[in-house]
């Protein structure tokens, strides 16, 4: 049951990153002031941080934001300029070697290097100028769960230079989402079935749509395709058909209406549709659907207690199928990429 005590224990870890690592996330904010664009380095659950990091620095910070190709800098060794860039890892093990390649390869061209790490003492966290501990604790599930709240609870407070006054309301709201785990149990249930599905989001929860997906392809083997509700439309729209399975994510804000679009025009097309929200007129929109109580917290924190909902859904759905949360075929806890 590791996988499931270590959802649980979310809301503490987050309380921990705001608690300990302000001084950190203060140096940090000061390394992107003084560089004109960001470039981040990470592999699976830590890319999909770093997908949100592209929006909440953009937003809220106004700082230009790209996800690198670290095998560029490994496997090709023929890494572009990074000329006034700050070079940000993130990774749970801080462990591959192409994800520290990029850190190492920005201390040689002289630029700044952050690393979100949970182990102090690992590679990535001696490539860092500025370390931000990820103080999880031990993860021993396969399939990362308090990372990586802890990875977005970092990039979070980072925004903020390290102030916590807008932060406050997060771990409750993580909490609260832990108290409908039966209500989400019971929705997973009725995909026992799925063997593909479309997981899709706009804004914000973009970043939540793919890690979504990928708990969905590492747990329960479906062939779970993220896609923003733009992209959606441009064509992949077209599998649509009875009995499809589409998860939606829909928080309020300016990309709510063209969540509820896809929504109805999946419905009208006779497909499955699960709905996470934390606005009650959407979730009307399907019989099967979550409210997030989110106590108006602004949107751009609403993927930290989205992704607890869609990690409960997963882990039922799981077990619902009869397969092994704590052990999923062909992975490790620690992935070394070259």
């Amino acid at each position: 049951m590791s996988m499931l005590s270590e959802i649980r224990e979310q809301p503490d870890v987050i309380r921990r990153v705001f608690t300990e690592n302000r001084t950190a996330a203060s140096e940090a904010l000061a390394l992107m002031t003084a560089t004109t664009h960001g470039l981040i380095a990470g592999r699976g659950t830590s890319d999909n941080a770093g997908r949100y990091a592209q929006y909440v620095w953009g937003a809220l910070n106004n700082y230009t934001v790209g996800l690198t190709t670290p095998s560029l800098f490994s496997v090709y060794d023929d890494p572009p300029r990074l000329v006034d860039a700050l070079v940000v890892g993130i990774s749970q093990s801080g462990q591959s070697p192409d994800v520290v390649s990029v850190l190492e390869e920005a201390r040689r061209q002289h630029q700044p290097t952050v690393a979100i790490t949970n182990d102090p003492d690992s590679p990535m966290a001696e490539a860092g100028d500025v370390l931000l501990q990820l103080r999880a604790g031990e993860e021993k599930a396969v399939a990362a769960t308090k990372t990586y709240i802890s990875e977005l609870a970092n990039i979070a407070v980072i925004s903020t230079g390290g102030d916590t006054s807008e932060l406050e309301q997060v771990p409750g709201s993580v909490a609260a989402v832990l108290d409908l785990e039966h209500d989400i149990e019971a929705n997973a249930s009725r995909f026992t079935d799925m063997e593909q599905c479309a997981v899709i989001a706009r804004g914000y929860n973009h970043a939540t749509a793919f890690e979504w997906a990928l708990k969905l392809q590492e747990l329960t083997y479906a062939v779970a395709q993220p896609f923003s509700t733009a992209d959606f439309l441009h064509g992949p729209i077209a599998v649509l058909e009875p009995g499809y399975p589409v998860l939606a994510i829909a928080s309020a804000g300016p990309t709510l209406d063209d969540v509820r679009e896809v929504i109805a025009r999946s419905a009208d097309a006779g497909a499955q549709v699960m709905i996470i929200t934390d606005d009650e007129s959407t979730a009307e929109l399907s019989e099967t659907s979550i409210v997030i109580p989110t106590g108006g917290m602004p949107e751009w924190l609403t993927p930290i207690p989205f992704v607890v909902a869609c990690q409960l859904f997963a882990y039922h759905l799981t077990r619902a199928r009869g397969l092994d949360v704590e052990t999923p075929r062909g992975l490790n806890k620690v992935t070394r990429t070259l």
